[in-house]
């Protein structure tokens, strides 16, 4: 390989800036040998390529790289995070807006758990948000079924070694008692499988049900079940640490893009983002939310000036 070769991208970086997939999953379709470089097809992705290379992605050209973009979603109950299923189940790709490019999670939500899920079209923005290094709060409004007390949920505060894999302190929150139930605001700074599920399992208690209500800076809001925001470009760059392109692409509105196909399982009553689309109070019940199958407000938030999908307005 030539010097100009040395200095280029490996394959598997630029298939994911073009938001083909991860670049762990991109790997994997190098060596499933989907992927051709210069009318050869590969199955290593140690290469690396330059611009002048001609890429193809089972047998399709490989599109130009759009800018850097990041979305919020709303996830519901009852979608699988991953772009194929081999169960046959919907996912969230499935329910996404027609007009929304080809995206990849940032992180997971299981099927039974709801809330934001950030999305990009940059295999590049998906690591960073998702290294350990950047060490991001994710918060999330949980609902426990018992009548826990605040001590219960010390060894989560301290960490937990649960069948020999170590999971780093959380930050828990008992925030009231609704009947047979408790609602908590739980914190991590890590994505392991089921993390928040099979931690409360071990302290004797079931979660019924997990929202996800930010994700480092950005927030789900008031962003309703199904719907998708993009974020402003530049609160993105700003956030991430990235630098501003030599001439800037015209900027999202932020105005959210509504998914109006069926949710999975029909109506679910009056749950988080779901109702006559009224905005929801947060002044009325962002202390204590979750009254009724309804729960909590998603975007309920404790942290201090983080943006969601927009900028806060200057002013009172």
């Amino acid at each position: 390989m030539d010097t100009e070769k040395k200095d280029g991208d490996r394959i598997a970086k630029v298939l994911a800036r073009a938001g083909v997939a991860s670049r762990r999953e991109a790997e994997r379709m190098i060596e499933a040998g989907r992927v051709s470089v210069n009318g050869k097809r590969i199955d290593s992705p140690a290469l690396n390529v330059i611009a002048t290379d001609t890429i193809m992605v089972d047998d399709k050209p490989l599109s130009e790289p759009e800018p850097p973009r990041l979305w919020l979603y709303h996830k519901p109950i009852g979608l699988v995070t991953s772009a194929r299923d081999e169960k046959g189940r919907s996912t969230v790709f499935d329910s996404l807006p027609e007009d929304m490019p080809r995206v990849i999670s940032v992180g997971r939500l299981d099927i039974n758990s709801e809330g934001l899920l950030l999305l990009t079209n940059d295999g590049g923005i998906k690591r960073k948000l998702e290294l350990p290094s950047t060490g991001w709060l994710r918060r999330y409004r949980v609902r426990i079924n018992g009548r826990p007390k605040d001590e219960d949920f010390a060894p989560l505060r301290k960490g937990l070694v649960i069948g020999g894999e170590r999971f780093q302190p959380m930050t828990v929150t008992l925030d009231r008692q609704q009947g047979a139930n408790a609602w908590l605001t739980i914190g991590l700074r890590e994505g392991k499988n089921r993390e928040i599920r099979r931690a409360i399992e071990d302290l004797g208690f079931a979660v019924n049900r997990l929202i996800r209500v930010s994700y480092g800076p950005f927030q789900l809001g008031q962003l309703k079940e199904g719907e998708v925001e993009e974020v402003r470009r530049k609160v993105m760059r700003d956030q991430l640490g990235l630098e501003a392109p030599a001439e800037e692409t015209p900027r999202p509105t932020g105005k959210p893009v509504v998914n109006r196909s069926r949710k999975p399982g029909g109506p679910r009553g009056k749950g988080p983002g779901q109702g006559s689309g009224a905005k929801h109070d947060t002044k009325r019940d962002t202390k204590h939310p979750g009254a009724g199958r309804s729960g909590p407000a998603p975007g309920a938030s404790s942290g201090k000036g983080k943006p969601r999908g927009k900028p806060p307005k200057r002013g009172g």
